[in-house]
């Protein structure tokens, strides 16, 4: 028997993204939005051998708060500095992704490793009108972020947590746990020895 679809009565409603808008959100001042945007590929997200204390300092100016003995390698992509707290001892990867249109704040001897994105933005597909939200990212003390893994908007990795490569964490991490898959679950315990 031939199975036929009937059309559905009960709407879900569409999108209408010609009806989108996000002037609500306060990029920052457009000198330096612009300024950001010029000195960036040059200065920071390239794979010219830029010193790392020239990337932090040029960070820094943009409003970035950094430690001591931060590690940024090439080709990373910060979307807005002034709204970046990174503490001492930090590594951030090739190729990460902070795309940080609100606060994003880095504990000490945290590692974000090659690939991984940090995302502080999503929209709400409930909506017709596919609304912007954005909500803070936590990432604590002795946090590691896998290569290509990814850590949603609104999400704290509490202290020592792990998110495995290519694992994306969508809800709370809790300390020393390791997550993995998508949605990250958690996997076991980490345990640091001496």
């Amino acid at each position: 028997m031939e199975k036929t679809f009937e059309p559905v009565s009960d709407s879900p409603g569409k999108t209408d993204l010609s009806r989108f808008n996000n002037d609500w959100f306060d990029h920052g001042p457009r000198w330096k939005i612009i300024s950001w945007f010029l000195l960036n590929p040059l200065l920071v997200n390239t794979y010219l051998p830029v010193p790392v204390s020239l990337k932090i300092a040029v960070l820094r100016l943009f409003g970035a708060k950094i430690g001591q003995n931060v590690m940024i390698k090439p080709a990373v992509n910060i979307k807005y500095p002034w709204r970046l707290i990174i503490s001492d001892y930090v590594w951030i990867g090739e190729q990460v992704w902070i795309d940080n249109l609100s606060e994003v704040s880095i504990g000490p001897n945290a590692c974000l490793s090659q690939g991984a994105m940090i995302l502080t933005g999503n929209h709400d597909y409930r909506r017709a009108t596919f609304d912007l939200t954005t909500r803070p990212i936590h990432l604590s003390e002795g946090v590691w972020i896998g290569a290509k893994a990814v850590v949603c908007s609104g999400v704290t990795c509490n202290s020592h947590a792990v998110l495995a490569v290519s694992s994306v964490a969508t809800r709370d991490l809790e300390s020393y746990g390791i997550y993995q898959g998508n949605p990250a679950v958690w996997v076991r315990k980490r345990t640091i020895d001496a």
